[in-house]
Formats: structure tokens, C-alpha cells, sequence
């Protein structure tokens, strides 16, 4: 049975501010564990208490198994107990996702991130009775990922509060854009709710949420965490204000055109894999200029 939280403490089962981390690679783009330990470190230290690897922003579709179980290896070996470590599994193939699942636990990851099945679009049933058997298949906490822009697929609301009641799906990273739905399933239910959405993470994180899962924290992670920091030393005002202030970055990054992997690795200077290209020089000077002013507050 759920419960339903206060919302002034929600449950944050991962943390409140983490990094949809990149997946670091060389010049000839194989993968660069030592690099993916130095920014991991960096991060934490610099405000993020969870990395979620092997999301979109950390090129999920263009590494492999082994790749995956690498990384969260070595960023578990770099990050300790400072952090939780969330790894992505989600595939289009609910026995592959299984098999992602198992592998990131066995690496020592501390939850799993599940997309909805995309490309096929599976019917609400089907969608539930995925994330139910990944939920099932290993002992660690499930944050499920609502992205229908991407899948084709919606977490329907009332899927939401069904899954809810699984022991071990505890959170959501929010992209669906639908705060009235967020709300709703906030309120009734003990999912916690993560921003994916860097516009939308003070706006839902006044309204019950755990806090944001971003891109966005790759480049300005004390930037980001000082907005919740405001709203929960009850200043308001301050926290609109340092929201206001991120926004130029993260539009840039964001909703540029660009995919935000593109944006992030350009910021700190990481080659992407096909299909993405690096972004341009001039594209390059503005997302420098929009950190650079940031980061002067």
C-alpha cells in the first residue's frame, strides 16, 4: 500500500540534485573510464548527490553492454557512498532491459532508471507489465522515465498510481510535460518525483517533487542545486531569482535544437559518437558565454 507524502518532505529515494551524466569518451571515441571517475568526483564534489549513467544524455543508444556495466563500475569505484549511482537499462526489449538491470546491480549500481518501451508502442497493459518484470527482476529501487517525446509512449496517470504500489518502483524522472498529471500522481502516491525537464524543476519541486535528474548540472551543478537550496531555507523569491538565472544556459542547451549530450559535451570538451555531431564553433561560443555568465551569477 502507498502512502501519501507531506509535501514539504517528500521521499527522495536518490537524493535531490542529480547530474544525467555524460558518458566521456577519447578523441577516437572509445569509451574513457578514467575520465567518467575524474568528472564523476567532480560533480559530487561540486553539489550533485546522484549520477544517473546511461541515459540519453549519456549516449545510451550508441554504447554497448559491455560499455554500460564499465562505467557504472568505475564511476561506483570513484563516488563511494557520497552518491547514489542510477543506471539506465532501458531498451525497446523487455528481456534485454532485464538483462541491463542484473548486470548494473552485479557493477554495484544503487537503482535503475527504466524508459518506456519505444519504437513498437506498446499499449498501457503492456507498458505496466514491462516495468512491473524489470521491478522484479533484481533487489534495487526503480525510478521509471516518462519521456513520451522520445518513446511515442505516456506513463498514463492511472498506470502511474497502479505501478506505485510496486515495493520497488519509488520514483519518477518527469518528462512528459503535465504538471497537473505530476501533481496528481504526487499526491497520491509516495512516488517521488524528479524534474527531467530543467524549466520545470523549481516550478515541480514547489508542488511536491524530490528535486531533478538534468543535463543541464553536467556543466553547472551549484548552480542548479542553489535554486532547491533556496526553496528549502523557505527564501522563495531568492529561489525564483537563481532559477531565473539559469534559464539562458539551459535554453541553450535544451531547446536549441541541439540534443543535449551534443550541448553538455561541448561545454566540457568530449567527443560524441555517430549519429550526433559536435556542435559548431559559433553554436560553441554562445553556450561558453551563457556558462561564463552564470557561473558570474
Amino acid at each position: 500500500m502507498t502512502t501519501t507524502p507531506s509535501p514539504l518532505s517528500p521521499p527522495r529515494p536518490f537524493g535531490r540534485a542529480l547530474c544525467a551524466m555524460v558518458t566521456p569518451f577519447t578523441q577516437s571515441c572509445e569509451l574513457d573510464l578514467p575520465a567518467a571517475q575524474k568528472l564523476a568526483a567532480h560533480l559530487v564534489d561540486n553539489g550533485c548527490d546522484g549520477l544517473v549513467l546511461n541515459g540519453t544524455t549519456g549516449e545510451s543508444p550508441t554504447t554497448s553492454d559491455e560499455e554500460k556495466t564499465a562505467l557504472v563500475r568505475a564511476v561506483v569505484e570513484a563516488v563511494g557512498d557520497r552518491a547514489t549511482v542510477v543506471a539506465g537499462v532501458g531498451s525497446a526489449s523487455t528481456a534485454h532491459t532485464v538483462a541491463l538491470a542484473r548486470a548494473a546491480e552485479r557493477a554495484g549500481a544503487d537503482g535503475l532508471l527504466v524508459v518506456t518501451p519505444y519504437y513498437s508502442r506498446p499499449p498501457q497493459a503492456a507498458v505496466e507489465a514491462h516495468f512491473r518484470t524489470v521491478a522484479d527482476a533484481t533487489a534495487l529501487p526503480v525510478m521509471l522515465y516518462d519521456i513520451p517525446g522520445r518513446t511515442g509512449t505516456r506513463i498514463e496517470v492511472a498506470t502511474m498510481l497502479r505501478l506505485a504500489e510496486h515495493e520497488r518502483i519509488v520514483a519518477v524522472k518527469d518528462c512528459a510535460y503535465d504538471l497537473l498529471g505530476s501533481t496528481k500522481v504526487i499526491g497520491g502516491t509516495s512516488l517521488a518525483y524528479y524534474s527531467g525537464s530543467e524549466e520545470l524543476n523549481l516550478p515541480l519541486y514547489a508542488v511536491g517533487g524530490a528535486g531533478y535528474v538534468s543535463t543541464v548540472a553536467n556543466v553547472a551543478p551549484r548552480e542548479l542545486r542553489a535554486v532547491l537550496d533556496a526553496h528549502d531555507a523557505g527564501a522563495p523569491a531568492d529561489a525564483a531569482r537563481l532559477n531565473q538565472l539559469t534559464l539562458p544556459l539551459t535554453e541553450l542547451m535544451m531547446a536549441s535544437g541541439l540534443p543535449g549530450a551534443v550541448t553538455a559535451k561541448a561545454l566540457l570538451e568530449y567527443p560524441v559518437r555517430a549519429p550526433l555531431q559536435e556542435a559548431g564553433p559559433e553554436e560553441v561560443a554562445h553556450l561558453r558565454a551563457a556558462r561564463d555568465a552564470l557561473r558570474a551569477g
